[in-house]
C-alpha cells in the first residue's frame, strides 16, 4: 500500500515535538525496553498516525489528550479500521500515563499477552 507522503511529513514532525506524556511513555517502550519488544512511534497506518505500534504483536497503543474530546465517534472509526486490519487498539488518557505508568505498563504487558483474536485449530478453537 502507498503511503500518503503528507501523512508521512506530519508523522516525522510529531516524532521530532512529542508530548511530555508521550515522552514519558516512550521512555519506557522504546529500545526494546519493554520486555524486548520493539514498539515506534508515530506510525502510519493506512490513513492514520498511530502514537505507538509493535508491529511483530499488531497491537496499536492510543494517548488520549485534550485534542480528543469530543472525538470519540472518529476514535470508535479508526479502532474499528485497525482492527479489520488485525491490529488490537488500547487507548489510555493522557492522566493514567502521567498518574498511573506502571497501572498502564501493566495493561500493555496483558493486551501482549493475550491470545490472538482469531481461533487456533492448534488448541481446538473454532471447531464445533
Amino acid at each position: 500500500m502507498q503511503q500518503d507522503p503528507l501523512l508521512l511529513d506530519r508523522a516525522k514532525a510529531m516524532r521530532r515535538a512529542p508530548s511530555p506524556i508521550e515522552q514519558k511513555l516512550w521512555f519506557e517502550l522504546r529500545a526494546r525496553r519493554f520486555s524486548g519488544i520493539k514498539f515506534s512511534r508515530q506510525v502510519v497506518v493506512g490513513r492514520y498516525i498511530m502514537d505507538f505500534v509493535c508491529r511483530s504483536q499488531k497491537l496499536v497503543i492510543e494517548l488520549d489528550g485534550d485534542t480528543h474530546a469530543g472525538n470519540e465517534a472518529y476514535d470508535e472509526l479508526r479502532s474499528s479500521w485497525l482492527e479489520s486490519k488485525g491490529y488490537s487498539v488500547i487507548r489510555f488518557t493522557n492522566s493514567d500515563v502521567s498518574s498511573n505508568l506502571e497501572g498502564v505498563l501493566t495493561a500493555i504487558s496483558l493486551a501482549l499477552a493475550a491470545p490472538l483474536s482469531q481461533p487456533s485449530p492448534q488448541r481446538g478453537e473454532g471447531f464445533k
